[in-house]
């Protein structure tokens, strides 16, 4: 959208200030307008819905994990039928799990569990990129793997170490170090592991 005129002729005095949100409207955890970032981020992380679906639903997406068919409605039912709560619980999902969605065949289960199988033979640099690091795309996922070789030794990398890559600066060493330091994701990436 942008603005295409001031209507200021038709101003009545009775308008009134838009105030952000001071908490998220969907899981109620506070809101933030990181420094240097004009967007207001909701501070709930994967705790909060849309952000866990988003997640989700980039963890299986063509560029990451590549796993065929498990597009954005399978996993809305996933989530709604509290089947998954983090991207490890997809890789421990059944037949029987599937068959509680609405119009889901043996075969079309059998291919869901079929292409999840095959998404854990993904090369180390679509792996990182798939688990959402902030700031960190396809191109630096590639540089980080090629350095560091296992994602192990990339959850050691000190921050010297990462800003000593090409095309890593702080910002983006702080996400990541910030990604791999927090307790949740470290809990995660162990049952990925």
């Amino acid at each position: 959208p942008a603005v295409v005129k001031v209507l200021a002729d038709q101003r009545s005095g009775l308008e009134r200030q838009v105030l952000p949100p001071a908490n998220c409207p969907v899981c109620g955890a506070p809101t933030a307008r990181l420094e240097g970032e004009v967007a207001l981020r909701c501070l709930g992380g994967l705790a909060c819905p849309p952000q866990l679906a988003e997640a989700i639903i980039h963890f299986a997406s063509r560029d990451a994990m590549d796993i065929d068919g498990l597009g954005d409605k399978y996993i809305e039912q996933l989530l709604h039928l509290g089947l998954v709560k983090d991207v490890a619980d997809l890789y421990h999902l059944t037949t029987a799990d599937f068959m509680r969605f609405e119009r889901m065949g043996d075969k079309l289960a059998a291919n869901l569990l079929s292409a999840i199988e095959a998404s854990k033979q993904q090369e180390l640099s679509r792996f990182i990129f798939a688990l959402g690091i902030r700031h960190v795309g396809a191109r630096t996922a590639r540089l980080l793997a090629e350095r560091f070789g296992s994602i192990e030794h990339l959850e050691q990398a000190t921050f010297e170490e990462l800003t000593s890559i090409r095309d890593v600066g702080p910002t983006v060493a702080a996400s990541i170090r910030s990604f791999f330091d927090n307790p949740v994701n470290q809990g995660v990436l162990r049952r990925l592991l």
